[in-house]
This record gives structure tokens, sequence and C-alpha cells, in this order.
């Protein structure tokens, strides 16, 4: 039984029992407090004044959803057991056909290509991407709707081809055109969702909308694909606070069955390096339960709250002035705008924000702080310090608002 103590770990005391009590005893042993590996390896904690922004590791998980993913580490399953019930569970939740956890938006981009490419050929899993060429392979989008993340609709060998117009969209369609992409949070465009989706379904083609920074309202995680879109792809790591490495392609049962069989664990499909773990999957699984517990106005009500404490800590700093943006679809929650006379206050808003991000605590304001090219919806400039309240965790209104206070009194002239 010596073997089973080693492999189980729990000490001498366990070799007299039977295996399974071993087993038992281990699984239930108290859990430790870990290491914090981010001191130990150097890396320095930020306090997130700016958003889900990737490069800043994106959304903090409510502590429901860290709960959730720590109980599902502790327990082997079957693969595709969990992906196919918590994509019944999830397509329920949300109101869609059928619904996948993905290895974040910018793969379910990439399988639901796959599955509509694979769908509209009738093609093996195994042609995406070298024999693509052969097959339908053109993906009609807007010409304003070209954006930084297509690479990864691109990955499956399409072609795009761009139109701008809705005569231009009508006459687009061919024997080759194999989907229809919109960019939902696109600044611009003058063909509607709406029309977007009739003119394509006149053409049995069906159209993919990614809208992966685009909750909150929560309520859209069900109304694209209530609109008639085939697929619609969202971020786990942003609005809906699950895991960073995970997000949710929603839609058509038939194009998600396509996506499935063309991802992990299958070797053939172009997905098979997209892995998500069971954590993943029940994070994502808890996240959505999470955020269809709160309410829209609840959290803008909790955010604002956050926007006038800081504004309340500055208010006699001379000439400043604030108020609150909601971008109109992407990232859409109070967002804090400060500006103020840089002849009374001697700091660039640019200055400032390095100023807070190489202070103790590190504070990460919007990368929109004094820049004209800002985030999608926020329309910043030279003179601004944008400070994204919704990641912060609970007192970090406070220290941002500290922080902010010091560099800014600082600057004041005589």
């Amino acid at each position: 039984m010596g073997w089973a103590r080693n492999l189980l770990g729990v000490g001498l005391a366990t070799q007299a029992l039977p295996l399974e009590a071993a087993a038992s005893l281990a699984v239930n042993q108290p859990a430790e407090v870990g290491a914090d590996y981010y001191e130990k390896l150097g890396v320095t904690k930020i306090i997130n004044a700016a958003g889900t922004y990737t490069i800043l590791t994106a959304s903090t998980m409510p502590p429901s959803v860290q709960t959730a993913v720590a109980q599902a580490a502790k327990h082997p399953v079957r693969l595709l057991d969990l992906q196919r019930k918590s994509g019944e569970y999830l397509a329920q939740r949300l109101r869609c056909e059928a619904a996948m956890v993905t290895a974040g938006a910018s793969s379910a981009l990439t399988l639901g290509t796959a599955a509509c490419i694979d769908a509209m050929n009738n093609a093996p899993i195994q042609a995406v991407p070298m024999q693509v060429g052969n097959l339908r392979n053109e993906v009609i989008i807007q010409k304003v709707h070209r954006y930084g993340y297509d690479h990864a609709i691109e990955n499956c060998g399409v072609r795009f081809v761009e139109v701008q117009t809705l005569e231009d969209y009508k006459k687009a369609f061919t024997d080759r055109t194999v989907m229809a992409h919109f960019f939902n949070a696109a600044e611009g465009g003058q063909i509607s969702r709406e029309d977007w989706v009739r003119i394509a379904h006149q053409h049995s083609v069906p159209c993919f909308n990614d809208a992966a920074a685009d909750v909150p309202p929560i309520s859209n995680l069900w109304n694209y694909t209530q609109m008639g879109f085939d697929l619609v792809t969202f971020s786990g790591g942003k609005g809906i606070r699950g895991p960073q490495n995970a997000g949710l392609l929603l839609g058509r049962k038939d194009l998600i069955a396509a996506a499935a069989a063309t991802n992990n664990p299958f070797d053939e499909g172009v997905g098979r390096g997209m892995k998500v773990a069971k954590e993943q999957i029940v994070g994502m699984v808890a996240a959505v339960d999470w955020l269809l517990s709160q309410s829209d106005e609840e959290m803008e009500a909790e955010f604002r709250r956050r926007a006038d404490r800081i504004v309340a800590t500055l208010k006699d700093i001379p000439t400043i002035d604030s108020s609150i943006v909601v971008p109109a679809i992407a990232n859409h929650v109070p967002h804090l705008l400060i500006r103020y006379d840089q002849q009374r206050v001697k700091i660039a808003p640019i200055d400032v924000a390095k100023n807070l991000r190489s202070g103790n605590p590190s504070v990460e304001l919007n990368p929109s702080t004094g820049r004209r090219e800002g985030s999608s919806g926020l329309h910043s400039d030279e003179n601004t310090i944008v400070v994204g309240v919704w990641m912060l965790e609970p007192g970090e209104d406070l220290i941002v608002a500290r922080r902010l206070r010091e560099v800014l009194s600082n600057a004041v002239s005589a």
C-alpha cells in the first residue's frame, strides 16, 4: 500500500486505509494557502483603472467565478461531455439554438468561419485552411469594418470582399460567397445590422457578428442572435467577467456543431491548438450565471459612484473639470474624463499616466489618456485623463483618487 501513500500524498497515517478511503482523505484535505507567484516572479501587481484590455490581463473574475474555477481544477472529467453539456446549458440561458466555450473571441472567429466554410461547401474539416482556395471562400465585409482582429478569419484561408453601400453589398454575393461578417462596434458603415442579415439570408449565406467587447448591456447576449445573426461571439474576459482565455460562440445549431467538430480535442481541424481547459469552460458558465444575476442599472450606478468619489477628491485642484462618458457600443460603461488648465496644473495627462504607472501601488489609467487615438467610443485628446472605473476592486477608487490628487497637486503652479 506504500505506493498508494506516495501517489496520494496523504502521509504515513493512510498506509492501513483502503485506497478509496485514502483518496477521499487526500481530496478533502484543507487547501493550503499557496505562494504568491506574482511576488515570487517579481511581477508588479497593478490597480486597473483602464478597462478590460488584454494587455492588462482583462477583467477580474467575481468571487463566485473564482470559486467555480478552483472547484473545477480538482476533478478530471470527460472533455466532450463537459463541452456538450456546458453548451446546452449556455444556449438555454442565452436564448439561442446552440453555444460553445472557445479560447477567447479570436478563436471563435476562426472556428465560426471554419464552420461556415464546411457547411457551405459540404467539405471535410481537413480542408481548412489549405484547400480553401479551391472552395467557396469569399467573406463579405464593410470596408470600415476591417479591424485588427479579422486576421482570425483570414486564418481559415478566406478572401475578404469589401463593400461600402447597400447596393455594393447586394452585388457582392456570388457563388463563391461563404460568409458575411459584421464588426459590431465599428464606428461607421452605411449598412445596418438588420439589412446585413436580411440581404445575406436572401442569398442563403450565414452572417457572423463579432460583438467581443459589447457587454453590457446584458441583453446583447441574445439581442444579436434573435436579430438573425447565425453566429455571434463574445469575449469571456471583458464585461462577462469570465476567464481571460475563454469566449462564447453562439448561434445556429448546425454551425455550432461544425465549429465543435473542427475544435480541440479533434486532431484534423484548424482549432486543434485552441484548447479550452475544464477550468475555463466551467468558469465561463459560472460567469454567465453571475452576470445574469446582475442588472445593468445596478452596475452602472456603482460605476458612477466610483467616478463621483474620485471627482470629489480632486475638487480643489485648480481648474479641474470632469465628465462621465458611456461609449455607445463597446465597453458600454461609465468612464471618467478629467481635464484642467495646463497653465495652472503644469503636467500633461500622458505624464500623469506615466507617474501613476511608476508609483506604488502601480495604477494603469485608460490608454486613451493624453491621446487622440483612443479606444472605440472613447474620443479623448492630449488634454484629457481617462479613468476606467469598472475593473476597480472595492476601495481602489479611493486609491486612484489619492494618487491623482498627489500628482496633480504637485504640479500646481504658484
